[in-house]
């Protein structure tokens, strides 16, 4: 009888050892779950996260500028010569490698274009370009109804997306409670676009070295009990009224 009892109180001690696991494995999923990443958002096969339906890429492309050319040119006008040096400055805050001068050939300005080429290249020169990375070229301009113009032009990585301005749905349909499908583009396009590398979007940085210096000073402060942060400046504003 006694046997009888003690396996009568063990069932429900085993039944209750398998709820309390039961509850436990539920609980390190409903955590695992918590935990996973909810930016992004899918519902249905049209994905509903603005940074996939407009996604910015990263790729090549071309900046050019053309100088226009007359026969009777001898020389780089003041107005050229400003777009030149203008041209040159974006040639240098891009991190590109090298400019090309494209010059025609074939056409009825051929011989001015090469008579403005070295004040093109003068002008870049004095725009800090070192010289072994201006390559002047010529291109084919042969039967060009107008003038030819002198080509700059380098390569670069720029960060971009898809053009706006698409309605391939009804706004008013709003039966799925999603966001409309050209959401979001407009600001994906401003964020590309103040982006002054596009290589930080595929790669970060290296680390720079510690300034030793400034942490010997900081930390001999520090010893002394001295104030470590930066004196502020006379202009700058504390709002402490």
């Amino acid at each position: 009888m006694k046997d009888l009892f003690e396996s009568a109180g063990a069932e429900p001690r085993r039944l209750s050892r398998r709820r309390g696991g039961t509850v436990l494995a539920l609980g390190a999923l409903l955590v695992a779950g918590g935990c996973a990443n909810v930016q992004h958002v899918e519902v249905g096969a049209i994905p509903d996260d603005y940074r996939t339906r407009h996604p910015i890429v990263v790729s090549e492309a071309q900046t050019a500028v053309d100088i226009p050319v007359v026969a009777s040119d001898g020389r780089l006008s003041y107005a050229d010569r400003g777009r030149v040096e203008d041209f040159a400055d974006r040639f240098r805050a891009s991190g590109a490698d090298t400019i090309q001068v494209l010059l025609p050939t074939g056409s009825a300005n051929q011989y001015a274009a090469d008579r403005l080429s070295g004040g093109i290249v003068k002008a870049l020169r004095g725009r800090k370009i070192a010289r072994d990375r201006i390559f002047v070229q010529p291109y084919s301009a042969a039967g060009a109804s107008g003038p030819a113009p002198i080509r700059l032009a380098y390569s670069s990585l720029v960060a971009k997306t898809g053009p706006c301005g698409r309605w391939p749905a009804d706004l008013a349909d709003t039966s799925e409670n999603k966001n409309y499908f050209n959401f979001g583009c407009a600001s994906q396009q401003n964020l590309a676009a103040q982006i002054a590398d596009p290589r930080d979007l595929l790669s970060p940085r290296g680390m720079d070295s510690s300034d030793a210096e400034r942490r010997t000073t900081i930390l001999e402060k520090y010893r002394k009990g001295e104030r470590t942060m930066a004196q502020p400046n006379d202009t700058e504003a504390d709002y402490q009224w």
